[in-house]
């Protein structure tokens, strides 16, 4: 592979990798019982041992082990992810509300909670939490400078269920305006750079989660995706993510001064970007708990029935029309192949129609947001975003209300399509983009450009959406140095079969950022 002909942001920046001792009881930790030698021997527990690298490196799950075990306090822990973030996060801009002092009150609360506590799965574990959803206290801005004094009332579920769960939220992630483009920008807070380069884009909407988490600074990132707005991020910036299945996570806004239109909540998903896939799906268990606010939340189990092996993989044929890069096509083969070597059985075919699809997306979230945003948004945003939307809005087909009836029935029509190709291939392995990640603000070149990136390059994930299809994205290799992701599409609520195939390619890939923190020592 190629090297990038520059050095990034993070690989720039001089980044401090605070030491974390040993508390000194932890050593004397070799045994339950001090009787008779005989008796201790069949007692001695194994030794703790902190995980390897600075404690910003530490994915969730080491993070959780190893504040659960004893030998590290969730404030030195803090404290170090906030010393590595204030060193990277100048250059990257990807966290624009620094809740450090917040951060540290809630890692010593954690710390005074009794070891034979009730603790959560994610005690004392630093997150992020993306701009667009309510946090209490804070301003829900969704990267509008006209909502910059938007205060939550209260923590929208997904906050909630990551605090209850112990989780220390660091700050708050930069999105775009009203979350409504693929790259991540906006005259509130600015542009977010990718951490692998500032040439390319970090993707959006969750852009600034998808960059912090790259970079280290926390260890998940909320995040939210209505049209690609998780896994795009992922894909551009080279960690995993999951699309759930609506309904699968809770949402609801109390700041909001109306309900969010309907077909837009159905095609809408909160979610997690992680550097790993078990990260990922133990993020998902978190943060899909119940909460009564909304009225769509589904008690399905994470787990499903057991599917006799080997699981069969449908690796998509692109569409006739779509202009896919090499390196892309290559990236597929290899994820293929690394599925093949983990037991599964991938055959190329045609999946059901995907440009259609696609299609349908468009025209509902479209016209859903010409009729009920549209006139309140417009006037409160930039220019860029003005093309960006007029991009989409594009190729949209105008519907009346007989037309839209009809588009959203078609829906369930390809949702039934899908949901029977599954039951001859219970995976589907898809492109994110199929063209190499663009640069930081390439919709904003023009509406054609939009309409471009959107249609060709992106639409395997933006079509997932209108279906409430689960997709989880795992990267796979580098071209020219930057990420290329794949992505693993199920059943409805079958996410963990998505994200079994995920960590099946993951497996022979490893944690791809590591690269990236190589360049930086």
């Amino acid at each position: 592979m190629k090297k990038a002909a520059a050095k990034s942001p993070a690989a720039k920046a001089k980044v401090s990798k605070p030491k974390i001792s040993k508390p000194k009881a932890s050593k004397a930790k070799t045994s339950l019982a001090k009787s008779s030698p005989a008796k201790a021997s069949k007692t001695v527990t194994p030794k703790v041992r902190l995980p390897k690298g600075p404690a910003w490196q530490w994915t969730a799950v080491e993070t959780a082990a190893a504040i659960r075990s004893g030998v590290v306090s969730a404030v030195e822990v803090t404290e170090a992810q906030i010393a590595h973030m204030k060193a990277v996060n100048p250059k990257l801009n990807a966290l624009v509300v620094d809740l450090s002092e917040q951060a540290l009150n809630a890692a010593r609360a954690a710390d005074k909670v009794r070891k034979d506590a009730d603790r959560g799965a994610l005690h004392g574990v630093p997150i992020t939490i993306k701009v667009n959803v309510d946090f209490e206290g804070q301003a829900n801005s969704n990267g509008v400078p006209a909502l910059a004094n938007l205060i939550a009332p209260s923590d929208a579920p997904v906050v909630r269920n990551l605090k209850q769960a112990g989780a220390i939220v660091l700050g708050l992630t930069n999105t775009p305006e009203f979350s409504f483009r693929g790259f991540t920008d906006n005259p509130l807070y600015g542009l977010t750079l990718n951490p692998w380069g500032p040439d390319i884009t970090c993707g959006g909407s969750s852009g600034g989660a998808g960059s912090a988490v790259a970079a280290g600074i926390g260890t998940i990132a909320h995040g939210n995706d209505i049209g690609g707005s998780l896994r795009w991020p992922a894909h551009c910036n080279g960690v995993a993510t999951i699309k759930p299945t609506q309904g699968r996570i809770p949402a609801f806004n109390e700041s909001a001064a109306a309900e969010r239109p309907l077909m837009a909540h159905l095609m809408s998903a909160q979610g997690p970007l992680a550097r790993s896939v078990a990260d990922v799906r133990l993020a998902l268990g978190v943060m899909s708990r119940r909460d009564p606010r909304d009225p769509w939340w589904v008690p399905a189990p994470l787990e499903g029935p057991k599917l006799k092996g080997p699981i069969k993989v449908a690796l998509a044929k692109m569409p006739d029309d779509m202009n896919v890069h090499p390196s892309v096509t290559a990236a597929l083969r290899q994820a293929a192949d690394h599925l093949e070597r983990g037991g599964y059985r991938v055959t190329e075919v045609a999946v059901p129609d995907i440009s259609a699809v696609w299609q349908t997306w468009c025209d509902i979230i479209a016209n859903e947001a010409m009729t009920l945003q549209e006139a309140a948004m417009l006037p409160v945003t930039s220019k860029d975003f003005h093309k960006a939307w007029a991009g989409i809005t594009t190729k949209a087909n105008p519907l009346d209300l007989s037309a839209w009836m009809k588009a959203t029935a078609a829906r369930s029509t390809h949702i039934r399509t899908w949901q029977m190709f599954f039951e001859d291939y219970p995976v589907v392995l898809a492109p994110t983009s199929v063209q190499p990640t663009p640069g930081p603000r390439a919709d904003a070149e023009s509406p054609e450009r939009t309409l471009e990136i959107f249609w060709n390059d992106l639409r395997f994930i933006s079509a997932i959406n209108v279906l409430g299809l689960p997709g989880a994205v795992v990267p796979v290799a580098l071209h020219d140095g930057k990420p290329i992701g794949v992505q693993l599409i199920a059943g409805r609520y079958r996410e963990d079969l998505a994200l079994d195939a995920a960590a099946a390619i993951e497996k022979r890939v490893g944690m791809l950022v590591r690269q990236l923190w190589e360049r930086a020592e």
